[in-house]
């Protein structure tokens, strides 16, 4: 494989990465929506804070990154399912009809 093709292959995982983690910051944005926002604003701050002082910082910022990509994959999951192809699911309909009206 030629550098280009690596450097391309290498952004492609990046984009979903990123991609992954804005899904998994979005949903849980959303999920805490029901609480508080000022309340919700403020301790988020105080446990920032509070993680910065640690010094396994490094180790906790790759475990929420990995905890957000597999959010992210969830919802991207959940929201990005194909649906079954309508013609296909009418064919089975008159198929599964006509099995029935021939063992009547």
């Amino acid at each position: 494989m030629t550098r280009a093709a690596e450097r391309h292959e290498g952004h492609e995982g990046l984009d979903e990465r990123a991609v992954l983690l804005v899904a998994g910051l979005a949903d849980l944005a959303v999920s805490t929506v029901g609480s508080a926002v000022g309340s919700v604003v403020g301790s988020t701050l105080g446990v920032v804070q509070g993680l910065l002082r640690r010094s396994d910082a490094v180790e906790l910022a790759a475990d929420a990154e990995r905890e957000l990509a597999a959010r992210g994959r969830l919802v991207l999951d959940r929201y990005t399912a194909v649906p079954p192809a309508h013609l296909e699911t009418l064919a089975r309909h008159a198929l599964a009809r006509q099995a029935a009206a021939d063992g009547v």
